[in-house]
């Protein structure tokens, strides 16, 4: 029976009249600092980062929820009551109920009460605001809708300001207090494993071994710092999107990749569609077609292009043929189901200005992370696995993935990889997937790969565990070939980082071994609950989860907790499976050819197994 399809819940961005409102205009007229402004010369008087933050906290979003408006007037306090249809960390808009707001304007200490739900903001900001200080800009009506009229008020103080000021501290607080609390038991465990190591040497190795591995990646990820931006560094950038059967996303991604704070004439876009069977190639063409309507002054001509490749070859010919139509010197590469930050591009590159960085990862977040429990324990995951793990990495320039969704590499070396990448094998089967993995083991043996928390995009995640654990096991699959294959040269690199590496390495591969000795030999073989293999296990989970709540502010913090347990139980399970059966090359996730041919196969195997039946009920 077909899974039934899930609707993901996404924040709603409210659009700009210019779809591209975030590329320099070449006129002058904006800079890339201040609209208003001509000329570059706010380049040099403004704060890059604070003009950065000054707009994200303007971005503005599409909801419908209640707002209660207090005010008083002429010394009496008066209610009124609207529906917000878009808001910002700044500000909202208001759609007052029957009522003309014109009091407003000239009203004095206006407060507003609302609460913003899940998913109708980027994560972190759903609470519920009480008694906000705002001030009514301008009451108006709409052309359209004559029969409300609309208020748009600006906050006193930014929603993140007014949180820290409200609870927001508490919350940092008490999640410190746990980060410190959980770590220092962790060690006092890990320390008993050393008094006890004589009697299962093993057993306290691994849980040694495991302990120091986890929280030196927390160390050395809080130790982490993003290159900070120079404005004056632009090096010429073209992002390749490979897609195939990404008719939902792809021209969402295509914008997002175009509209970014970035020179013109130093960034171009290339689609390359694998020969897709749905509509995406249509989808590419009409979002071609819609953003070249914006003027000619976005030379979408000639920065925006596509190629449908004659047929399917896979995402690593793709990326290839991209790569070899570039123009310019650093190669972006954006997942189909991906959005870039408009000012990724500008971010991602800063590490670049040292010359032995050969590629650098982005930030990757969930964009449907409110969809149900699945996506919002991929959201802590997420998050934990770039803000915390490939930071450590990135720590060392070492980062040992470049990640599909966003990721940036100098074109020299794409190039000089290329054949080798192409052909690869591995035990004398080819390698179809885990390109991400693969590019980043040509990179890492001979320059530096870095990670760059600034720069962000975010992506869709599956939504259905099905989908979720084909993913998975994919990317076990292609973990467990190319960290077999660095293992051959990372001991070459700084020391701490092949440590942590070779570790990173033992840990999982071990694991099922560990949890069954703990969980079942023990027990049934010794009459002893493992209370203390337990214990540890939530404290490692709520490690995670204090770490998302005190990094991110965000309520899934929980579901960091249910995410360990459910790796705990169910996909640490598929590493076994992923040792004897790592030269699959399906995807599991897209029906590609290597799919449709197993799918054939299992077709005509059910055809078999029924015309033996039929033929041993006609015998008998």
């Amino acid at each position: 029976m077909a899974e039934k399809e899930i609707q993901d819940v996404l924040s709603v961005t409210k659009h700009d009249r210019r779809l591209l409102s975030h590329v320099p205009d070449e006129t002058g007229g904006r800079t890339n600092t201040d609209r208003r402004s001509s000329g570059n010369a706010a380049w040099r008087e403004v704060d890059f980062q604070e003009y950065i933050e000054r707009e994200e906290a303007g971005q503005r979003y599409e909801v419908s929820y209640p707002v209660t408006v207090e005010y008083r007037l002429q010394n009496r306090r008066h209610t009124m009551r609207g529906d917000c249809i878009d808001i910002s960390a700044t500000g909202l808009l208001l759609r007052l109920r029957g009522e003309s707001g014109d009091a407003l304007q000239s009203a004095s200490d206006v407060r507003l009460s609302f609460e913003i739900e899940p998913g109708s903001m980027p994560e972190g900001y759903e609470m519920e605001i009480n008694r906000i200080k705002a001030e009514c800009v301008r009451c108006f009506d709409k052309g359209q809708d004559l029969g409300h009229r609309y208020c748009a008020f600006h906050f006193r103080e930014t929603l993140a300001e007014y949180v820290n000021r409200t609870h927001g501290r508490y919350m940092l607080a008490s999640a410190a207090f746990f980060l410190f609390f959980v770590s220092f038991v962790i060690v006092l465990m890990r320390t008993e494993s050393v008094i006890y190591f004589r009697f299962n040497r093993w057993l306290y190795l691994y849980s040694i071994i495991a302990a120091v591995f986890l929280l030196s990646r927390y160390l050395f990820g809080a130790l982490y710092r993003p290159v900070p931006i120079d404005p004056h560094y632009t090096p010429g950038v073209t992002v390749i999107i490979p897609c195939f059967n990404e008719e939902k996303w792809i021209q969402r991604t295509i914008q997002s990749c175009l509209n970014q704070d970035y020179p013109q004439d130093k960034l171009e876009v290339i689609v390359i569609d694998d020969c897709s069977n749905d509509h995406s190639v249509e989808k590419i063409k009409e979002e071609i077609e819609t953003l070249r309507g914006q003027g000619s002054r976005y030379h979408v001509e000639e920065r925006l292009k596509y190629f449908v490749q004659p047929q399917n070859a896979g995402k690593r010919e793709a990326l290839a043929v991209g790569a070899k139509m570039a123009k310019h010197e650093l190669l972006v590469f954006v997942d189909s189901d991906s959005f870039v930050d408009p000012f990724a591009i500008r971010n991602i590159v800063q590490p670049f200005r040292d010359e032995e960085m050969g590629g650098v990862s982005g930030r990757t977040d969930v964009a449907n992370t409110y969809t149900n429990a699945l996506t919002k324990m991929q959201s802590v995951r997420y998050y934990i696995a770039f803000r915390i793990m490939k930071a450590a990495e990135g720590y060392f320039d070492a980062a040992t993935c470049l990640s599909g969704p966003l990721s940036c590499y100098r074109k020299d070396l794409v190039l000089k990889y290329c054949d080798d990448w192409l052909k690869q094998e591995f035990l004398g089967k080819r390698a179809t997937f885990g390109d991400d993995r693969s590019m980043t083991n040509f990179i890492l043996r001979h320059n530096r790969t870095g990670y760059q928390d600034t720069a962000i995009c975010s992506t869709i995640v599956p939504n259905t565990h099905k989908m979720f654990l084909k993913q998975q096991m994919r990317w076990k699959r292609s973990w467990l070939r190319e960290s077999l294959i660095a293992a051959r040269f990372m001991w070459k690199k700084e020391p701490f980082m092949a440590l942590f590496f070779y570790m990173g390495l033992l840990v999982p591969i071990i694991a099922p071994i560990i949890v069954l000795y703990n969980l079942v030999y023990v027990p049934l073989v010794h009459r002893v609950f493992p209370s203390s293999f337990i214990i540890g296990m939530v404290l490692m989970a709520l490690l995670m989860s204090m770490a998302q709540l005190f990094l991110r502010k965000s309520s899934t913090w929980f579901y960091g907790v249910l995410f360990c347990l459910y790796y705990e139980f169910i996909l640490l399970w598929q590493m076994p499976v992923a040792w004897f059966t790592f030269w699959h090359s399906t995807w599991g996730t897209r029906m590609t050819p290597a799919d449709l041919e197993e799918q054939r196969k299992k077709e005509e195997k059910a055809r078999a197994k029924e015309a033996a039946r039929k033929m041993k009920e006609a015998e008998a």
